[in-house]
């Protein structure tokens, strides 16, 4: 299978990728682009911790193919916030909430998405629009905390 070329917008910046058609976003970040904070978990999109956004909306990106992206805007946690500055990743450090921290990437940047869509989210809101992300470390009441306080800007 040849290679494809893609041209896509990371963190605000255009970038034109070659690949294999079928080499996951994932990869293109991590290895090529050398943007590691987003992590690899599964691999198959069951875990989150690859969450990234595309096209502003949170998806994992192991499940997408670089020939799929062509053209569309990708934000991973280095463009939320170049200082680590973001109310997300205060609150995530007021409410000390990474143990490990592998899936933390991915919880903030599904998180993001999030208060996006509804900036005052309740508890069970936050639980159901989260529950795609695992933390095997079982930090989640003080993820909801974390977006709680982002939410009303305590932070």
């Amino acid at each position: 299978m040849s290679n494809v070329t893609v041209t896509l917008t990371i963190n605000g910046q255009r970038k034109t990728i070659t690949a294999a058609p079928d080499t996951p976003l994932l990869w293109v970040l991590r290895e090529q682009l050398k943007l590691t904070g987003t992590k690899f978990g599964c691999g198959v999109g069951q875990c989150g911790a690859c969450t990234v956004h595309l096209n502003g909306e949170p998806t994992q990106s192991c499940l997408h193919a670089i020939k799929d992206v062509d053209g569309k805007q990708v934000t991973t946690i280095e463009g939320l916030s170049p200082d680590g500055n973001h109310p997300l990743q205060k609150a995530w450090r007021a409410e000390q909430v990474p143990q490990c921290g592998y899936c933390q990437s991915g919880q903030i940047m599904r998180a993001a998405g999030l208060l996006k869509q509804n900036s005052r989210p309740s508890r069970e809101d936050i639980v159901e629009y989260m529950s795609p992300n695992i933390c095997r470390c079982g930090t989640y009441v003080r993820i909801a905390r974390a977006i709680e306080r982002a939410a009303k800007g305590e932070v």
